[in-house]
Order: C-alpha cells, then structure tokens, then sequence
C-alpha cells in the first residue's frame, strides 16, 4: 500500500520504520495535514494522520479527488477526522483502539502507537475487519455479524 503519514516527529520515524518491515511504502512528511498540504497524498492509497491534522470535510473531499481510500490515525481519538464526508466520500477510517494502549508506559508509545497503525494498513491491503480500530460503522459486515449473534444469544463472533 502507498502511504504518506503526516505530523511525523523525529521519535516516530524508527518506531514506524520497524512496525512497517518494508511491507508499505510510506513517505514520512513533518508537514501537518492541511488544505496546503493535501497534494502530498496523490498517488497514494492512504494517509496516516495525527490529532493536530486537519481533516475537515474539505480536505476529505481533495483527500477522495486524489484517489484516498484509507485514513489511519496513529491515535485513540478520531474526533479531529470529518467521519460523516469520509463516509460520503468511501474513505474508510481506522484508530488506534484504546486496549492497545494498556500498560504501556510513555517511553512504549511511539512503538505501540506505529505497530496498531501498520496493522491496519495491513488489515485494509488484506481487506480484512480492523475490529476494534475501524471507525466506519464496521462496513465490512462485522456489525451485522455481532448483532445478529446478541438477537440470537449466541457468543460466537
């Protein structure tokens, strides 16, 4: 998968270089996410993003024009993301779920944070449910799975 992750700082260049194995080209920009800086996506499938990007429904929308499909945020929180114009748009989204995060002191953060990221760039290229992390309304049919095994009262997922 092409990808270019933006808000990169220099303590989470390596933890990414390591999480990725090579598997996604991903181009590491310090540059934050913003109307101005929106062109470095062409070309790429996906953006990875920070809490202090803008990802406004206008950016969506000039993120979808350049062939965007996928927006990971190397974050618990995805407030910060237009989810309702990334779902007009077909851009599916993925956070970093917040059990991923448990006890893990502050030195550990970078690692854990690039590690969920890549697994769901893996998930998406593999088009497999990203469970806990997706933030678009479970698309890929896990919600319907779930729900039907709760009318049901069966355990099984």
């Amino acid at each position: 998968m092409r990808v270019v992750a933006y808000s990169i700082k220099s303590t989470e260049k390596e933890p990414l270089a390591i999480a990725n194995h090579k598997k996604h080209e991903i181009t590491l920009i310090s540059n934050s996410l913003s109307d101005e800086t929106v062109f470095y996506a062409e070309g790429k499938d996906a953006v990875v993003v920070f809490t202090d990007d803008n990802v406004s429904a206008n950016v969506i929308n000039k993120l979808a024009k350049l062939g965007i499909r996928y927006i990971a945020t190397r974050s618990i929180d995805s407030s910060h993301i237009d989810q309702q114009e990334a779902s007009n748009q077909n851009i599916k989204i993925a956070s970093v779920p917040p059990s991923a995060l448990n006890g893990i002191n502050e030195d550990g953060l970078p690692m854990a944070l690039a590690t969920e990221t890549i697994n769901n760039l893996d998930k998406w290229q593999g088009q497999r449910c990203l469970g806990d992390a997706c933030i678009c309304a479970r698309s890929c049919g896990q919600k319907i799975t779930l729900d039907v095994n709760a009318k049901f009262g069966r355990d099984d997922k």
